[in-house]
């Protein structure tokens, strides 16, 4: 059986959102990044680096109960390939399928990723990354061999995910869905009124961060 890894980005600044971090935003009590790390950890995935960046001071805590390998990006602001990269060169070798999600993602669920998991193994032949296509927009997470991930790491600094998959079009398998869950994230206060009129689901920012208190 193959083993699977993830890279869960969360260094980001949330400069849109205030300069808070994302990640903390909660879906029924329960922070972004939680829900991503039980959605990964309950699709099996045996390996989880978390990157952590701007605010990591602010987010550790709300990782102590989950066995991930926190790392932090000396340098977010230099971009998410950075971060990228690190969490690739944090991940164990004997990882055989790497998967990169983001923090933000509040509809992500282990039945999702099972099923990236299973378009991935059911990829064509020469194809090396899977990631959604729904409606023609690329979702995330997206989940590649080790072998991308020796490739991108044996790449320049500003090479990562994104630029392989450019580079290597016929590649990628773009797995047709209608699931909407990869295609939703949350990078302003916009976004978190259209998740709610769209889905029903409001997020919250815990009090401390909570500017309208």
């Amino acid at each position: 059986m193959e083993r699977v890894g993830a890279v869960v980005l969360a260094a980001g600044a949330g400069a849109r959102m205030g300069n808070r971090p994302k990640c903390l935003l909660e879906l029924d009590g329960i922070p972004l990044i939680q829900r991503q790390l039980m959605a990964l950890s309950g699709a099996g995935v045996v390996e989880q680096v978390v990157v952590l960046g701007h605010h990591a001071a602010r987010i550790q805590p709300v990782l102590s109960d989950f066995p991930v390998t926190r790392v932090c990006n000396p340098d977010p602001a230099a971009g998410q390939v950075s971060s990228l990269r690190l969490g690739l060169q944090s991940l164990s070798s004997s990882m055989d399928t790497v998967l990169v999600a983001l923090a933000d993602q509040p509809l992500i669920g282990a039945q999702d990723i099972v099923e990236l998991l299973g378009a991935y193994c059911r990829r064509p032949d020469g194809t090396s990354l899977a990631r959604a296509d729904v409606d023609g927009q690329p979702g995330n997470p997206v989940v590649f061999s080790a072998e991308v991930c020796k490739e991108i790491l044996n790449s320049e600094p500003a090479f990562g995910c994104r630029q392989w998959q450019e580079a290597h079009p016929d590649k990628v398998h773009r797995w047709i869905s209608s699931n909407m869950h990869y295609c939703l994230d949350v990078d302003s206060p916009g976004d978190i009124e259209l998740l709610a009129a769209r889905t029903g689901h409001r997020l919250h920012w815990p009090m401390d961060l909570d500017v309208q208190r």
